[in-house]
């Protein structure tokens, strides 16, 4: 019998802790739950005992990653992993997986429902727009960019991707035009959704330059990561331009700021809820189970991000 531990400080829906719950102990295996936590001490003393962890959001680092003696396996419930070291859990022989893709059409209907708001001048009364016939751009076509696609045609938008990981073909068999280059996406679309990881190459990358590119009434929605953006550069860019719009699902450092300047032109959520539905929680969370009893079982290893 291994111990899986739920460590969530947010915690998932009761219905996705129950189908998580089912699928560990059919398996032979006793789940712990740590919900709501509030110091590191708490994970720290839960992962001392555990064979295996399930987390949304929560950060696993070398110091969580030395208490935990007996981890044999990580599973971040979701696509994005940087919250994980993996680096750490590689020298720890931690295998850590994710769950991509069980998200994802939630992330994506978030992302055109920002476009709506955007295009109705946040709902304020005034004459809006449609996006019947405008051009999007996706910055990278994963899971989430393959759904935003999807639901974009739905409401008639010409849709377009770069994604230098991706042969054109993949691309265009879904309809969505491929560009060559970034400069070109930002350069033709004047909304730009982004869904590109947190990596030592992009982070700030999306920066006045390349946001200067955009056509008039420009809108960039971001559902990826913080640290993507070059945050100063982007309420400069903003104080020059009238017509530019951001709207973002990760509350930036300069907040305050962008609110206090840019009203009408500037959203945040107050905490990130791309995937706050009941159906993503239940996804993720009973993907990440089913995971790590195939990983007890029969060792596969299929969704491992550390080498």
């Amino acid at each position: 019998m291994m111990k899986v531990l739920i460590a969530t400080d947010k915690p998932f829906a009761p219905d996705a802790v129950k189908g998580i719950r089912a699928v560990v102990e059919k398996a032979g295996h006793e789940l712990v739950l740590l919900e709501k936590y509030t110091e590191k001490s708490q994970l720290i003393d839960a992962v001392k005992t555990v064979d295996a962890v399930i987390i949304r959001s929560d950060i696993i680092d070398a110091e969580v990653l030395s208490a935990a003696n007996h981890l044999k396996i990580v599973v971040r419930a979701g696509a994005g992993y940087d919250n994980v070291d993996l680096d750490a859990a590689t020298a720890k022989n931690v295998c850590v997986m994710n769950t991509p893709g069980q998200n994802a059409n939630a992330v994506a209907e978030l992302v055109l429902c920002m476009m709506v708001y955007a295009v109705r001048n946040f709902f304020d009364g005034s004459s809006g727009s449609e996006l019947l016939g405008k051009k999007l751009g996706l910055h990278a076509y994963g899971n989430v960019g393959r759904n935003v696609a999807r639901i974009a045609a739905g409401f008639g938008m010409e849709v377009y991707a770069y994604d230098p990981f991706l042969p054109d073909d993949v691309i265009e068999k879904d309809g969505v035009k491929a560009v060559k280059s970034v400069e070109e996406l930002y350069s033709s679309c004047p909304f730009i959704s982004l869904h590109i990881p947190a990596t030592s190459e992009t982070k700030q990358s999306i920066n006045k330059a390349l946001l200067s590119k955009m056509p008039k009434k420009a809108v960039l929605i971001n559902t990826a990561r913080k640290e993507i953006i070059h945050e100063p550069e982007i309420a400069e860019l903003m104080q020059e331009r009238a017509d530019f719009k951001y709207l973002t699902d990760i509350m930036p450092g300069n907040h305050a700021e962008m609110q206090e300047k840019f009203p009408g032109r500037y959203f945040s959520t107050p905490k990130k809820m791309g995937a706050q539905t009941a159906e993503a929680n239940n996804n993720a969370g009973i993907a990440a189970a089913n995971q790590i009893v195939d990983f007890f079982k029969t060792g596969n290893q299929k969704f491992r991000v550390n080498k």
